[in-house]
């Protein structure tokens, strides 16, 4: 797919869809809506009733998993692929019937698609000379859009002439040249090294802080989705498991799919039972362990127990005993992984092998076959059905 803006050739009779408040939803300046989505593809259900909407200005994360169903939304937004059923809302106005260049969106795929004969300068102006805009105009335009991107010089360079973050920018610059309603952008990052997609993702997000357009990003990649969403939809074949901030999602995940799929964590397998200080859980290998919160806190029975690593504190073997609010067990250390920026323990406790993470602020002086204690506070466990007995 080609990452350009769609934009409409010039043309009187066509009514390009322009911002404007959404009657629907007024009280949150919702300037996309999207209701009830459902797409097959023959046998196979790609969308299952799906529903989210984007604010004038907001940036959000549809992520989830390869097959999920992210960017088959994305496409039904841009207006490539007619929905099943559901409606699509663009500025209080139903998008059926109307075609991708009539909706006023730009759009930034993972292959860039970078017309490889033209010059950048000529790539940003494309969609400009499209709508039939006058020469001085684009020559402003463009000219504006290659400073926003921090390439004023490469105007004269062809595509095979720029870097990977040079193309990627480009590319940007022609999708928001049109200055677009709305932006989509599609895995923007999925053709960078590890090191470039972290310099480019901070670009990003300065850009659509200065240009203020509601966007939709697809990316299957957590902390891109993190660094970049004021809100985030998970999403799991096909259907909608969460929409919430960033902090929401990660901290008081409403599923164990949307606990696992945002980031490690150690599960244990246990019994809960409620008491009159609430529930507790019984995880053979650890004893009764309190619970800090997570769906199912009401319930009794088979369950799953949740404890992020970053949670967690290693320390020497320790004779004093907790304070009321906190946990302790004691293991084995059994490896460490030195990363830099973190270290990275895998410790054995009973039956169970577990993983906790330490800011690197100072040496670690624990070597494997220690004899440690593990440490957390009570209030970080999450607690899950255990989807087996489900």
């Amino acid at each position: 797919m080609a990452a350009l803006a769609v934009e409409p050739r010039a043309d009187p009779r066509r009514e390009e869809i322009v911002p404007r408040s959404a009657p629907a939803n007024e009280e949150r300046g919702a300037y996309l809506e999207v209701r009830d989505l459902v797409v097959s593809f023959g046998e196979h259900v790609a969308l299952r009733g799906v529903s989210f909407d984007v604010g004038s200005g907001e940036r959000l994360c549809l992520l989830g998993p390869s097959g999920c169903g992210k960017t088959t939304s994305l496409r039904i937004v841009a207006g490539f692929i007619l929905p099943d059923g559901g409606a699509v809302h663009i500025a209080g106005r139903d998008m059926l019937g109307v075609p991708p260049e009539g909706r006023n969106i730009g759009i930034l795929f993972q292959n860039y698609a970078l017309f490889p004969h033209l010059t950048a300068y000529d790539n940003v102006a494309f969609g400009l000379r499209m709508r039939g805009l006058a020469a001085t105009e684009i020559r402003r335009r463009v000219g504006e859009a290659l400073e926003l991107v921090r390439l004023p010089k490469a105007g004269g360079k062809r595509p095979s002439m720029l870097s990977g973050g040079e193309q990627q920018r480009i590319a940007f610059a022609r999708a928001v040249v049109i200055k677009p309603s709305l932006l989509l952008l599609d895995e923007p990052f999925s053709n960078l090294d590890a090191r470039l997609r972290q310099e480019m993702r901070g670009e990003l997000l300065d850009l659509l802080q200065q240009l203020s357009i509601a966007t939709i990003m697809v990316t299957h990649d957590q902390e891109e989705a993190m660094a970049i969403a004021d809100r985030i939809v998970v999403m799991r074949a096909g259907s909608v498991e969460q929409v919430g901030g960033p902090t929401e999602i990660y901290e008081r995940p409403k599923s164990l799919f949307v606990a696992r799929f945002m980031g490690e964590s150690n599960l244990f397998s246990g019994q809960a039972t409620m008491t009159v200080a609430g529930p507790k859980v019984d995880i053979p290998g650890l004893g009764w362990l309190d619970v800090g919160g997570g769906p199912a806190m009401g319930r009794s029975g088979p369950v799953q127990l949740l404890l992020r690593p970053e949670k967690i504190r290693v320390l020497p073997r320790a004779a004093a005993p907790p304070s009321r609010d906190v946990h302790r067990v004691d293991g084995t250390l059994e490896r460490t992984q030195y990363l830099g920026h973190r270290t990275e323990y895998r410790l054995q406790v009973g039956p169970h092998s577990i993983v906790a993470w330490r800011l690197n602020e100072t040496v670690s002086s624990l070597r494997p076959g220690d004899a440690i204690t593990l440490e957390w506070v009570k209030a970080d466990t999450l607690l899950f059905a255990d989807e087996a007995s489900a």
